[in-house]
């Protein structure tokens, strides 16, 4: 089983934690025992960068042991790598933990900042620029991550201890959010109108991807650089947009 579902958005959770704790905290539980009772082979969890906080251990290693998330959604990601493990250690269903980071590409959801800004950028409009733009994202195209959660269904999971691993998947190359705005603006070729506005609540300053272990144990290479894959998004959207 290959869970995705999930309520997203770091700013949407602190308005409405309830929501977040019932949607992604018990709907994984609940996934999670009818895995158990269907003795489904595999259980893989989509999880978020959004664990580690704000940390000042560079780059973010899976082994961190000081884990401060910083919203409700971040929390309840975390809770449900928890509870992957201890259906593992407890009923030995075997699970693999995929710490998404910063997810772009076609299909983006439409609130994030790639989307949003491109969207505003083709009508003209101002992008909202949280901060002072310096704060860091390590944006990984979408057919990278896909790579990682096949490899994932593959990866051999330990028998001398409960049948539970934890990964990265990102693109271990972070950029800062002016970087972000100028990538964009060579690839639509429009000139960003910026509106500035206070730092939000829950936004983290930096994401930074170690992904040596999946490159070790799932041979994880992404392989888009972000121009790339902002190319390769602008021209989906120009393609697809209403």
């Amino acid at each position: 089983m290959i869970h995705l579902a999930a309520r997203a958005g770091v700013r949407p959770s602190i308005e409405q934690p309830l929501l977040y704790e019932r949607v992604n905290g018990q709907g994984t539980v609940r996934l999670l025992e009818l895995s158990r009772e269907f003795k489904v082979s595999r259980f893989i969890f989509g999880s978020s960068s959004s664990v580690y906080g704000a940390t000042n251990r560079l780059p973010f290693t899976e082994d961190d042991p000081t884990l401060h998330p910083i919203s409700p959604y971040a929390a309840t990601k975390l809770a449900g790598e928890l509870m992957c493990y201890t259906y593992a250690h407890l009923y030995r269903l075997p699970n693999v933990c995929l710490r998404f980071f910063t997810v772009y590409g076609p299909r983006q959801r439409p609130d994030l900042a790639i989307h949003k800004f491109t969207a505003l950028m083709e009508a003209g409009q101002a992008i909202p620029v949280f901060g002072d733009g310096s704060t860091g994202r390590d944006y990984t195209y979408v057919e990278d991550i896909v790579a990682g959660v096949r490899a994932a269904l593959d990866y051999s999971l330990p028998t001398d201890k409960p049948p539970h691993e934890v990964f990265n998947l990102g693109n271990s190359a972070p950029v800062t959010l002016n970087e972000l705005i100028e990538n964009l603006e060579a690839a639509t070729g429009r000139r960003a109108n910026r509106s500035e506005l206070p730092a939000q609540p829950g936004d983290v300053p930096l994401t930074w991807a170690s992904i040596e272990q999946a490159a070790r144990l799932l041979r994880y290479r992404p392989g888009t650089p972000l121009q790339r894959g902002l190319a390769k998004f602008v021209a989906w959207y120009r393609e697809n947009r209403s």
